[in-house]
């Protein structure tokens, strides 16, 4: 099945302790069906000091679940679900709130 959502993309969180806040996904692991948000589920992890970057206590991004995530639509930025129809010889993916392409 095709993918929903992919790397670059806008998305909303809707649920957890991000709800409501909306980021671009830097990097999709379709293996475990997680994503990486950009400034979203920031945790704190200790990083022992390398010859390239310094120790201490840095923030870095989690993973998110899929579910727990639903692209923004196009239009005004609100969750959306996503939706597949073909153009010419393409598929593509069309947002279902507002019936806008997504891509091509």
């Amino acid at each position: 099945m095709a993918a929903k959502i992919r790397k670059g993309d806008k998305v909303v969180v809707i649920t957890g302790r991000d709800k409501g806040r909306s980021g671009e996904v830097i990097e999709m692991r379709p293996a475990e069906g997680r994503a990486l948000v950009r400034g979203i589920h920031m945790v704190k992890r200790h990083q022992k000091q390398s010859a390239t970057q310094e120790g201490g206590i840095v923030s870095k991004e989690a993973s998110v679940h899929l579910s727990n995530l639903a692209l923004a639509d196009p239009k005004d930025g609100k969750p959306t679900r996503v939706g597949f129809k073909i153009v010419g010889d393409k598929k593509v993916r069309f947002a279902k709130r507002s019936g806008v392409e997504i891509d091509g």
